[in-house]
Protein backbone atom coordinates (compact mmCIF):
# COMPACT_ATOMS: atom_id res chain seq x y z
CA UNK A 1 0.00 0.00 0.00
CA UNK A 2 1.21 3.50 -0.81
CA UNK A 3 0.26 6.99 0.29
CA UNK A 4 -2.23 7.07 -2.59
CA UNK A 5 -4.42 4.12 -1.68
CA UNK A 6 -4.65 4.12 2.10
CA UNK A 7 -8.10 4.23 3.78
CA UNK A 8 -7.65 7.86 4.82
CA UNK A 9 -6.80 9.16 1.36
CA UNK A 10 -8.94 10.36 -1.54
CA UNK A 11 -8.29 7.12 -3.42
CA UNK A 12 -9.01 5.00 -0.35
CA UNK A 13 -12.45 6.57 -0.06
CA UNK A 14 -13.49 5.85 -3.67
CA UNK A 15 -15.86 3.08 -4.69
CA UNK A 16 -14.02 0.20 -6.40
CA UNK A 17 -14.43 -1.14 -9.92
CA UNK A 18 -13.24 -4.57 -11.01
CA UNK A 19 -10.98 -5.20 -13.98
CA UNK A 20 -13.64 -6.96 -16.08
CA UNK A 21 -16.08 -4.08 -15.69
CA UNK A 22 -13.37 -1.48 -16.32
CA UNK A 23 -12.31 -3.13 -19.57
CA UNK A 24 -15.93 -3.50 -20.68
CA UNK A 25 -16.75 0.15 -20.02
CA UNK A 26 -13.47 1.86 -20.95
CA UNK A 27 -11.09 -0.39 -22.85
CA UNK A 28 -9.95 2.61 -24.92
CA UNK A 29 -7.48 0.94 -27.24
CA UNK A 30 -8.01 3.91 -29.55
CA UNK A 31 -7.90 7.12 -27.59
CA UNK A 32 -6.35 10.52 -27.16
CA UNK A 33 -3.78 10.48 -24.37
CA UNK A 34 -2.88 13.58 -22.40
CA UNK A 35 0.06 13.32 -20.03
CA UNK A 36 0.92 15.55 -17.13
CA UNK A 37 4.06 15.41 -14.99
CA UNK A 38 3.60 17.02 -11.62
CA UNK A 39 4.97 16.99 -8.09
CA UNK A 40 3.71 14.11 -5.95
CA UNK A 41 2.65 16.64 -3.30
CA UNK A 42 0.04 17.98 -5.75
CA UNK A 43 -1.71 14.63 -6.15
CA UNK A 44 -4.09 15.04 -3.17
CA UNK A 45 -5.48 18.22 -4.75
CA UNK A 46 -6.05 16.40 -8.05
CA UNK A 47 -7.56 13.26 -6.58
CA UNK A 48 -9.67 15.17 -4.06
CA UNK A 49 -11.14 17.39 -6.77
CA UNK A 50 -12.53 14.66 -8.99
CA UNK A 51 -16.26 14.01 -9.30
CA UNK A 52 -17.89 11.97 -6.57
CA UNK A 53 -18.83 9.14 -8.95
CA UNK A 54 -15.19 8.38 -9.86
CA UNK A 55 -14.22 4.76 -9.17
CA UNK A 56 -10.85 3.13 -8.59
CA UNK A 57 -9.61 -0.16 -10.01
CA UNK A 58 -9.39 -2.75 -7.24
CA UNK A 59 -8.11 -6.32 -7.63
CA UNK A 60 -7.92 -8.69 -4.64
CA UNK A 61 -8.20 -5.74 -2.29
CA UNK A 62 -5.34 -3.81 -3.93
CA UNK A 63 -5.63 -0.40 -5.55
CA UNK A 64 -1.96 0.12 -6.38
CA UNK A 65 -0.07 -2.16 -8.77
CA UNK A 66 3.50 -2.72 -9.88
CA UNK A 67 4.28 -2.36 -13.58
CA UNK A 68 7.39 -2.99 -15.63
CA UNK A 69 7.85 -2.26 -19.32
CA UNK A 70 10.73 -3.45 -21.48
CA UNK A 71 10.96 -1.33 -24.64
CA UNK A 72 12.33 -2.70 -27.89
CA UNK A 73 13.74 -0.74 -30.79
CA UNK A 74 15.92 -1.18 -33.85
CA UNK A 75 19.73 -0.76 -33.63
CA UNK A 76 19.24 2.68 -35.21
CA UNK A 77 16.49 3.52 -32.67
CA UNK A 78 13.90 4.10 -35.39
CA UNK A 79 11.04 4.10 -32.90
CA UNK A 80 12.70 6.67 -30.67
CA UNK A 81 13.84 8.93 -33.51
CA UNK A 82 10.49 8.90 -35.31
CA UNK A 83 8.85 10.11 -32.10
CA UNK A 84 11.60 12.63 -31.30
CA UNK A 85 11.17 14.09 -34.80
CA UNK A 86 7.36 13.83 -34.60
CA UNK A 87 7.02 11.66 -37.68
CA UNK A 88 3.50 10.64 -38.66
CA UNK A 89 4.34 6.94 -38.85
CA UNK A 90 5.93 6.27 -35.49
CA UNK A 91 5.68 3.33 -33.17
CA UNK A 92 6.38 2.02 -29.70
CA UNK A 93 6.98 -1.64 -28.92
CA UNK A 94 7.17 -3.12 -25.44
CA UNK A 95 6.52 -6.09 -23.21
CA UNK A 96 4.46 -4.85 -20.29
CA UNK A 97 4.47 -6.87 -17.09
CA UNK A 98 1.86 -6.68 -14.36
CA UNK A 99 4.14 -7.68 -11.55
CA UNK A 100 1.56 -8.43 -8.85
CA UNK A 101 -0.29 -10.84 -11.14
CA UNK A 102 2.82 -12.14 -12.98
CA UNK A 103 1.14 -11.49 -16.33
CA UNK A 104 2.83 -10.16 -19.46
CA UNK A 105 1.58 -8.60 -22.69
CA UNK A 106 3.23 -7.65 -25.93
CA UNK A 107 2.04 -4.17 -26.89
CA UNK A 108 2.49 -2.29 -30.14
CA UNK A 109 1.44 1.36 -30.29
CA UNK A 110 0.99 3.33 -33.51
CA UNK A 111 -0.56 6.65 -34.47
CA UNK A 112 -4.15 6.78 -35.63
CA UNK A 113 -6.08 9.61 -37.26
CA UNK A 114 -6.02 13.09 -35.70
CA UNK A 115 -3.38 12.31 -33.12
CA UNK A 116 -5.04 9.30 -31.52
CA UNK A 117 -3.05 6.37 -30.16
CA UNK A 118 -3.88 2.87 -31.36
CA UNK A 119 -2.68 0.06 -29.12
CA UNK A 120 -2.54 -3.60 -30.14
CA UNK A 121 -1.72 -6.16 -27.49
CA UNK A 122 -1.63 -9.89 -26.94
CA UNK A 123 -0.67 -12.07 -23.96
CA UNK A 124 3.02 -12.95 -23.90
CA UNK A 125 4.41 -16.05 -22.21
CA UNK A 126 8.05 -15.75 -23.27
CA UNK A 127 11.02 -14.06 -21.65
CA UNK A 128 9.87 -10.42 -21.21
CA UNK A 129 13.40 -9.22 -22.00
CA UNK A 130 13.43 -10.67 -25.52
CA UNK A 131 10.98 -11.23 -28.36
CA UNK A 132 10.35 -14.80 -29.41
CA UNK A 133 9.50 -15.75 -32.99
CA UNK A 134 5.73 -15.46 -32.59
CA UNK A 135 5.99 -12.10 -30.85
CA UNK A 136 8.25 -10.78 -33.56
CA UNK A 137 5.86 -11.93 -36.29
CA UNK A 138 2.94 -10.26 -34.50
CA UNK A 139 4.83 -6.98 -34.09
CA UNK A 140 5.94 -6.95 -37.73
CA UNK A 141 2.36 -7.58 -38.85
CA UNK A 142 0.90 -4.73 -36.79
CA UNK A 143 3.59 -2.33 -37.94
CA UNK A 144 3.20 -3.40 -41.55
CA UNK A 145 -0.50 -2.53 -41.38
CA UNK A 146 0.53 0.93 -40.13
CA UNK A 147 2.89 1.19 -43.14
CA UNK A 148 5.99 0.83 -40.98
CA UNK A 149 8.41 -1.77 -42.30
CA UNK A 150 10.63 -3.45 -39.70
CA UNK A 151 11.15 -6.73 -41.54
CA UNK A 152 14.78 -7.82 -41.41
CA UNK A 153 15.70 -5.35 -38.65
CA UNK A 154 16.74 -6.45 -35.18
CA UNK A 155 14.50 -5.42 -32.32
CA UNK A 156 16.51 -5.28 -29.10
CA UNK A 157 15.63 -4.23 -25.54
CA UNK A 158 16.80 -0.63 -25.08
CA UNK A 159 15.06 0.62 -21.92
CA UNK A 160 13.26 -0.76 -18.86
CA UNK A 161 10.82 1.27 -16.80
CA UNK A 162 9.10 0.40 -13.54
CA UNK A 163 6.52 2.21 -11.42
CA UNK A 164 3.40 1.84 -9.29
CA UNK A 165 0.03 2.61 -10.88
CA UNK A 166 -3.42 3.55 -9.64
CA UNK A 167 -6.20 3.54 -12.25
CA UNK A 168 -9.39 5.58 -12.01
CA UNK A 169 -12.60 5.30 -14.04
CA UNK A 170 -14.69 8.39 -14.84
CA UNK A 171 -18.20 7.16 -15.70
CA UNK A 172 -19.44 10.50 -17.09
CA UNK A 173 -17.04 10.27 -20.04
CA UNK A 174 -16.24 6.53 -19.93
CA UNK A 175 -12.60 7.52 -19.61
CA UNK A 176 -9.62 6.50 -17.52
CA UNK A 177 -7.02 8.31 -15.47
CA UNK A 178 -3.79 6.61 -14.44
CA UNK A 179 -1.45 7.88 -11.74
CA UNK A 180 2.11 6.55 -11.85
CA UNK A 181 4.54 6.99 -8.97
CA UNK A 182 7.88 5.48 -7.96
CA UNK A 183 9.15 5.99 -11.51
CA UNK A 184 12.44 4.31 -12.41
CA UNK A 185 14.25 4.07 -15.76
CA UNK A 186 17.27 1.89 -16.51
CA UNK A 187 19.36 0.85 -19.50
CA UNK A 188 19.49 -2.90 -20.17
CA UNK A 189 23.26 -3.13 -19.66
CA UNK A 190 22.91 -1.70 -16.16
CA UNK A 191 25.14 1.30 -16.85
CA UNK A 192 22.56 3.93 -15.90
CA UNK A 193 19.45 4.24 -13.74
CA UNK A 194 17.25 7.26 -13.09
CA UNK A 195 14.59 7.70 -10.38
CA UNK A 196 12.11 10.54 -9.88
CA UNK A 197 10.49 9.85 -6.47
CA UNK A 198 9.18 13.42 -6.17
CA UNK A 199 7.35 13.34 -9.51
CA UNK A 200 4.24 11.55 -10.77
CA UNK A 201 2.88 11.07 -14.27
CA UNK A 202 -0.88 11.51 -14.57
CA UNK A 203 -2.34 10.35 -17.85
CA UNK A 204 -5.90 10.83 -19.06
CA UNK A 205 -7.25 8.49 -21.70
CA UNK A 206 -10.38 9.90 -23.25
CA UNK A 207 -11.92 11.28 -26.41
CA UNK A 208 -10.81 14.48 -28.10
CA UNK A 209 -12.97 16.66 -25.83
CA UNK A 210 -11.08 15.50 -22.75
CA UNK A 211 -12.49 14.51 -19.39
CA UNK A 212 -13.37 16.07 -16.07
CA UNK A 213 -9.88 15.15 -14.89
CA UNK A 214 -8.33 17.20 -17.70
CA UNK A 215 -10.43 20.23 -16.82
CA UNK A 216 -9.50 19.86 -13.16
CA UNK A 217 -5.79 19.64 -13.99
CA UNK A 218 -6.05 22.72 -16.21
CA UNK A 219 -7.75 24.64 -13.39
CA UNK A 220 -4.82 23.71 -11.13
CA UNK A 221 -2.39 25.18 -13.71
CA UNK A 222 -1.14 21.82 -14.96
CA UNK A 223 -0.90 21.51 -18.72
CA UNK A 224 -0.33 18.45 -20.92
CA UNK A 225 3.32 17.94 -21.77
CA UNK A 226 5.15 15.69 -24.25
CA UNK A 227 6.39 13.30 -21.59
CA UNK A 228 6.93 9.73 -22.76
CA UNK A 229 8.22 7.05 -20.44
CA UNK A 230 10.18 5.67 -23.36
CA UNK A 231 11.21 8.81 -25.21
CA UNK A 232 11.84 11.11 -22.27
CA UNK A 233 13.43 8.38 -20.19
CA UNK A 234 15.83 7.32 -22.93
CA UNK A 235 16.69 10.97 -23.64
CA UNK A 236 17.46 11.50 -19.94
CA UNK A 237 19.76 8.48 -19.80
CA UNK A 238 21.29 8.95 -23.26
CA UNK A 239 22.35 12.62 -23.64
CA UNK A 240 23.93 11.72 -26.99
CA UNK A 241 20.48 11.35 -28.56
CA UNK A 242 18.46 14.20 -30.11
CA UNK A 243 15.95 15.32 -27.49
CA UNK A 244 14.60 18.74 -28.51
CA UNK A 245 11.00 17.49 -28.30
CA UNK A 246 11.46 16.74 -24.60
CA UNK A 247 13.82 19.51 -23.51
CA UNK A 248 11.21 21.50 -21.51
CA UNK A 249 10.23 18.34 -19.61
CA UNK A 250 13.86 17.35 -19.05
CA UNK A 251 14.76 20.79 -17.72
CA UNK A 252 11.78 21.01 -15.40
CA UNK A 253 11.39 17.47 -14.13
CA UNK A 254 14.73 15.73 -14.77
CA UNK A 255 17.26 18.38 -13.70
CA UNK A 256 19.92 15.90 -12.53
CA UNK A 257 19.77 14.10 -15.86
CA UNK A 258 19.82 17.34 -17.80
CA UNK A 259 22.87 18.77 -16.02
CA UNK A 260 24.74 15.48 -16.13
CA UNK A 261 24.70 14.88 -12.36
CA UNK A 262 24.50 11.27 -11.17
CA UNK A 263 21.01 9.85 -10.62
Amino acid sequence: MTALDGPGTAVGALRPIGLVELVARAELLTRLDRKYMLPVVDLPFVLGGLDEDVRVLEIDGRRDFGYRSVYFDTPALDGYLRTARQRRRRFKLRVRSYLDADRHFLEVKTRGPRGTTVKHRVPYDGDPHRLDQDARAYADGVLREARIDTAGLRLDPVLTTSYRRTTLFLPATASRVTVDTGLTWSLPDGTATLRTPERAIVETKAGRAGSGADRLLWSLKHRPCPVSKYGTGLAALRPDLPSHRWLPVLRRHFPTAFDGSPA
